[in-house]
């Protein structure tokens, strides 16, 4: 999978996303000086910069939730996705529940996610980042090693091979909220 191009989201989104590296597998310190240009936006402002028009409200809400929770503000994030009854809805919601780490409250929302669109290119890119060959992607086995991972230490080799797999998924289902939310889903 290519590295993650923030301009191909517009300014708005590569002003968020330019060089910030991939987040750390608990929940890390905020990134405090994104707080109030965070705080400034609604799902319309977050695209007009692009130029898409947004057809899909609900998922330009996703794109918040994640943009909140890359910057590690968990109850913002959690304000969004919690409200938000569709399977990305769950899966963001999911994602902010394993960082916590609260991982019973992970397993809940992954388990209400299903069969995400996105779980075959995250298998595939999984894997070639050196995750063992899945036939699926399995969330449910991935928190649980994310889960040993953060108890054996976080400079571990399967510490930061979890760690680059949670930054595809991330990548794979910001771009999934946002091509969805533009119509192009």
């Amino acid at each position: 999978m290519p590295p993650l191009d923030p301009l191909l989201y517009g300014p708005t989104v590569a002003a968020f996303l330019d060089g910030l590296p991939p987040a750390p597998l608990d929940v890390g310190p905020s990134h405090e000086p994104f707080r109030p240009a965070l705080a400034a936006l609604t799902p319309e402002s977050l695209f007009a910069a692009s130029g898409l028009p947004v057809r899909d409200v609900t998922m330009a809400r996703c794109c918040l939730a994640g943009l909140w929770l890359r910057h590690n503000f968990f109850d913002e994030s959690h304000a969004i996705s919690q409200d938000i009854a569709t399977p990305t809805g769950s899966f963001w919601h999911a994602i902010l529940h394993r960082r916590e780490p609260d991982y019973g409250n992970a397993r809940y929302w992954f388990r209400r996610v299903g069969p995400h669109p996105i779980y075959p290119a995250l298998n595939e890119a999984a894997m070639a980042a050196g995750w063992p060959t899945l036939a699926r992607w399995d969330p449910l086995l991935f928190l649980g090693r994310v889960e040993q991972a953060l108890h054996a230490g976080p400079k571990t080799s399967e510490a930061q091979l979890c760690r680059t797999v949670q930054h595809l998924e991330w990548k794979l289902l910001f771009d999934f909220s946002w091509r969805s939310a533009v119509g192009e889903s």
